[in-house]
């Protein structure tokens, strides 16, 4: 009994160690661990701090200022013992101002520093759905060598098969020698595929285990998705890129009239020069001021024309990309639709061959065991069913990864 035990739980550490795969657990493994990840964390601390340092156009501005000057004349003061001013003038000066109104300058940057970091970290979505296309090639390659694999295996059972009886013929002196020499380098054929498709499939999974950043062995086993349906409605990433687009210039449209509104603020200054406030005085001194700022420039109306039709043509420039990719999608999605249906009509006939097959190649079974046929013959009709299963095995991979890769191209 506890041999038993003993070896139930040996053949049980394989199929612990076993992994499994599905499509989407491979889209999400690949685009957590692709290297331009580390973007999306960078694009939002700089958008913080950009919108950060918009923000602050709020907070009070201190500026400082000097100057000293050399003029050609001063105001004389015709009353005896009046001072003589000097002709050499200095001045040092901190300011500290407070916008009371800006038009929704700050309010604006803000909104357009927002804007823009939506439009990077989209962007970033739509460089992280590419990949999905890599992985969905390499996912499909392995289950198609997968389904190689199992057919070589079947078609080298068939050989063992007519092998073995071959070999009784033999003994019995009633088959040729070379006839079993023949079936046993078909074998070896077998053997041959089955390393090179084993070779094969080694390096397909060490490239999706780069992409996904897991270990995978030759143990490793991908789940074969079920069908989709093929959808019409496009979902595509980038159309949310061409919408912050949109969105930023009617924020920059909505810069322009500040630019001609006016600005309002409060300031306080404090001097140290010469002369002072009191004019008739010569001698350095601290004094100060304060009071409302009104501020109006009208220069920017010169060119706010021109800048909303800057703004009009890089809206239809950003249309006209929209337009062009959902028109190339659906040609993409109608290649696809029509790959689709003839993958489809190919599985119904590749059904109806192998079963053809399969009945001649128990016939030709039933012929080699009696003499009739040589074991070229039989290897021949073993080939063609062979063919006939690998056929389907192919349109059945293919159909799945073109119904995934329309869902790619779609978006749903």
């Amino acid at each position: 009994m506890k041999y038993l035990v003993w070896a139930i739980a040996c053949c049980s550490i394989p199929a612990m160690a076993q992994t499994s795969l599905t499509l989407e657990n491979c889209y999400q493994l690949a685009q957590k661990n692709y290297p331009l990840i580390k973007q999306r964390e960078l694009i939002t601390k700089a958008g913080s701090y950009t919108v950060a340092n918009a923000a602050k156009g709020y907070l009070p501005q201190l500026t400082f200022t000097g100057q000293a000057t050399y003029q050609s004349q001063v105001v004389e003061i015709a009353f005896p013992g009046a001072p003589q001013l000097s002709k050499d003038q200095y001045k040092v000066q901190a300011e500290v101002s407070q916008t009371l109104f800006d038009g929704g300058n700050v309010h604006y940057q803000k909104e357009l520093s927002r804007a823009n970091t939506a439009i990077q970290q989209q962007q970033l979505e739509v460089n992280l759905y590419n990949v999905k296309d890599r992985i969905s090639q390499l996912f499909f390659g392995i289950l198609l060598i997968d389904e190689q694999l199992r057919q070589n295996q079947l078609r080298r059972e068939d050989i063992a098969s007519g092998a073995h009886k071959t070999a009784g013929a033999v003994n019995n002196g009633t088959s040729l020698r070379s006839h079993l020499d023949e079936l046993k380098a078909e074998l070896l054929n077998a053997d041959q595929l089955r390393i090179q498709l084993n070779a094969n499939r080694t390096a397909y999974l060490q490239m999706l285990a780069l992409f996904i950043n897991q270990p995978l062995d030759e143990r490793t086993v991908l789940i074969k998705p079920e069908q989709v349906n093929l959808s019409p409605e496009i979902r595509r990433p980038e159309l949310a890129l061409y919408d912050y687009q949109q969105r930023s210039f009617t924020i920059r449209e909505k810069q322009l009239k500040v630019n001609y509104l006016p600005k309002i603020s409060a300031f306080v200054q404090g001097s140290y020069g010469r002369p002072t406030l009191n004019f008739v005085g010569n001698d350095f001194g601290f004094y100060g001021l304060g009071g409302i700022r009104f501020n109006w420039a009208l220069g920017s109306l010169y060119t706010n024309k021109n800048s909303k039709q800057l703004l009009h043509i890089s809206r239809q420039d950003v249309e006209v990309q929209k337009e062009t990719f959902l028109f190339n999608t659906r040609l993409t999605m109608t290649s696809q639709q029509a790959q689709a249906a003839q993958y489809n009509d190919l599985i119904q006939k590749d059904q109806e061959i192998i079963d053809l097959r399969s009945s001649v190649k128990k016939a030709a079974m039933a012929q080699l065991e009696n003499g009739v046929i040589t074991s070229h013959d039989y290897i021949s009709q073993v080939n063609a069913e062979n063919q006939a299963r690998l056929a389907l095995a192919l349109h059945d991979i293919q159909l799945l990864q073109i119904q995934y890769n329309h869902k790619n191209t779609s978006g749903n």
